[in-house]
């Protein structure tokens, strides 16, 4: 990602509609790119034409229900130097997919793309590609599926100074997680997630938190002002969360979810930028706790207009389709580019709030004790200690709250403790988000 200067996003604002239909190129027709064509075929929206698809062995492809008229190809280079308006990128990752963006931006052609990790590193390149050859870039879809999540931070809330923004952002982990409220553990779960097509055969990017992160980025970007590199943001793995979390979460009046978060912190002191994804508590009254199965949802938080809740199927072929062709609609009816600066910044800052660390050991006199030193050590107040009943001595679970602190004070406190060779696995440590 460039970290030159600053740079801008776009704002659709109306002016002289096209005077032919936008011709458009579907690049990957699977689950989205397949319903992109259906919504084209079916709606017919107005200043619209389908007339390209391309895919690798794309005659297993074709549908019966498709114009007569439109051109299916695996070859992606005369696709390109066809006369089509629009590419329609859907194969997503970094490549080949930005090669195919940048050469039809390059060549004066708009995108539409619903590639989150290819805005997330390179959005600000392209952008200032496409300003620069007289094209669009529109990515509507690549953060929250069908929810209009960018557009109304573009829009919208562009008026209000945004200064925290959270949500869950990844279907996948947030069916495995609410499921796992019912009390079932982690491996039958994914299980089911990948029977539904929830979950890919490898889910590390969804499990991982690394999609959640992309798409965190590019809201940071839109609603906080401020281009950062990804990987500056650490994810936490959904994967050591089990059932008996969750029971000691309704304990504490709380559920768990996937929650990826962003805020400038001690701005009287200059302003520092916090970011950070993974699973965390939540409390059951807060909106986050209501989203359920592939739901997604994003919590704006502004200085004026105060919270702004964004909630709907984030995930799914007709979802996001629809916040492709929406997209195409804008570009269709006219837009030209109004800048909203952004700025390069670096995630340099903790976020201080209370956390949930739950141990499991081998029961024997001290533990608590010990624990509670290591915590005192790095200044860290324990808030509460809770054990439920009904365990073996041999592997018993329990929970320590502890008050607002650093993550890495707590981290420090934690690499002392699970040196205990009581402890039969590593400490997990999740923020409580109140």
């Amino acid at each position: 990602m460039s970290q030159a200067g600053t740079s801008a996003s776009s704002v659709e604002v109306s002016i002289a509609p096209a005077q032919h239909p936008l011709r458009i190129a579907i690049f990957g027709f699977g689950t989205v790119g397949s319903s992109v064509a259906r919504i084209l075929v079916e709606s017919k929206p107005q200043g619209l034409e389908l007339t390209h698809v391309f895919n690798r062995n794309v005659a297993r492809k074709r549908v019966d229900w498709a114009p007569a008229g439109v051109v299916w190809s695996e070859d992606a280079e005369s696709v390109l130097a066809s006369d089509v308006d629009v590419i329609v990128e859907l194969a997503g990752g970094l490549d080949p997919a930005g090669t195919w963006v940048r050469k039809a931006l390059g060549s004066g052609k708009s995108v539409v793309t619903a590639n989150k990790k290819l805005i997330a590193f390179h959005g600000i390149d392209l952008e200032r590609l496409a300003q620069n050859r007289g094209g669009h870039l529109k990515y509507g879809a690549a953060v929250a599926g069908g929810i209009p999540v960018i557009p109304g931070l573009e829009q919208g809330l562009a008026g209000d100074r945004i200064e925290r923004i959270q949500g869950i952002l990844n279907g996948t982990c947030n069916f495995i997680l609410s499921k796992m409220e019912t009390g079932a553990e982690y491996a039958p779960v994914l299980a089911e997630a990948r029977a539904k097509g929830y979950a890919e055969a490898d889910p590390t990017e969804d499990v991982g938190g690394f999609d959640a992160r992309a798409k965190l980025a590019i809201l940071m970007r839109l609603a906080l002002r401020v281009q950062i590199d990804p990987e500056e943001i650490v994810p936490r793995p959904i994967t050591e969360v089990s059932a008996v979390d969750f029971s000691y979460a309704r304990d504490l009046g709380c559920t768990i979810r996937q929650v990826a978060r962003a805020e400038q912190v001690d701005e009287g002191k200059g302003g520092h930028l916090a970011a950070t994804v993974g699973p965390m508590l939540v409390a059951l009254r807060s909106p986050l706790a209501w989203s359920k199965d592939t739901e997604n949802m994003v919590i704006a938080s502004g200085r004026y207009g105060g919270n702004v809740v964004f909630s709907g199927h984030g995930a799914g072929g007709h979802p996001t389709a629809v916040a492709v062709v929406s997209d195409l609609l804008a570009l269709a009816h006219g837009s030209r580019r109004v800048e909203i600066p952004s700025a390069p910044a670096h995630v340099g800052a903790e976020f201080e709030v209370p956390h949930y660390i739950r141990f499991l050991v081998m029961d024997r006199p001290g533990i608590v004790a010990a624990i509670t030193t290591a915590l005192a050590n790095e200044q860290i107040n324990i808030r509460a200690i809770v054990q439920k009943p009904g365990f073996p001595a041999h592997a018993l679970p329990f929970v320590v709250t502890v008050e607002p602190c650093k993550s890495s004070a707590l981290k420090r406190a934690l690499d002392s403790v699970r040196t205990m060779d009581c402890m039969l696995v590593s400490p997990l440590d999740m923020q409580i988000l109140e």
